[in-house]
């Protein structure tokens, strides 16, 4: 077999076989990051790091968002649900038998959800996750709760998942105090900015902007409700449980 009639390496494969490349994939895959905290953490200049950020963006498997708390940042987020379906592909060219099995979720496991106002991306999340696994103890709480949960979450959640979140209602982080998670996620920029102590729970970020932010009535910012909705729910998916 020559050269040329072998079969090309998965473009997967190429981006994380580079030691810093792979760093940096490891690092986005526990939590959202921006440039700053990724040269801290594996030690490099930053020109390099994002030289290396742009290409594993050019690749599709790394994405950057500017922070909706401070727009002078940016946060940059490993496309898990791609580098899943990559990866099972690489597995499956090398050999059929190695392509991945379903997943399981393990008993036992407490997830707390936070943003600001517990009313859209917090209470989503939690009940995304409840949905798909009924023995991970699962709560959110907001840092500022809004009085009542968004109608627009609430009626995603119904028509598209089949969840129903009233008569629930959004509840401050005070009314959690001692209470201790395995894993505490946020999802919103300005709670992340607050430092705040859970204990040895394993903390991650996700930088996903306020859907009710998008417009300026409820019916136009659907569409923001329904994509953020199916971004949680993806990322729920590849939790680290």
């Amino acid at each position: 077999m020559t050269t040329s009639d072998r079969a090309p390496v998965p473009e997967l494969m190429r981006m994380a076989a580079h030691p810093l490349r792979w760093a940096l994939m490891t690092e986005l895959a526990a939590s959202d990051r921006r440039v700053r905290e990724l040269v801290a953490a594996v030690g490099e200049p930053q020109n390099l790091v994002s030289y290396h950020l742009r290409l594993l963006r050019s690749a599709g498997l790394v994405t950057m968002r500017r922070s909706s708390f401070d727009a002078r940042d940016s946060y940059y987020h490993l496309d898990l649900s791609r580098c899943g379906t990559a990866f099972a592909e690489a597995a499956a060219a090398l050999h059929p038998a190695l392509a991945p099995a379903g997943r399981q979720w393990p008993a036992g496991s407490s997830v707390l959800f936070l943003c600001t106002g517990n009313s859209a991306r917090s209470p989503m999340a939690e009940a995304l996750l409840r949905h798909r696994a009924d023995d991970v103890q699962v709560m959110s709480a907001g840092s500022h709760p809004k009085p009542r949960l968004h109608p627009n979450a609430v009626r995603i959640l119904r028509e598209d998942y089949g969840i129903d979140l009233e008569p629930r209602r959004p509840q401050s982080l005070d009314a959690l105090a001692g209470r201790r998670f395995e894993y505490v996620i946020t999802l919103c920029d300005k709670i992340r900015e607050v430092p705040r102590d859970h204990g040895p729970a394993v903390t991650t970020h996700w930088s996903l902007p306020d859907p009710a932010a998008a417009a300026d009535t409820d019916q136009a910012s659907y569409p923001e409700f329904q994509r953020i909705a199916r971004e949680i729910d993806t990322r729920i998916a590849y939790l680290p449980l």
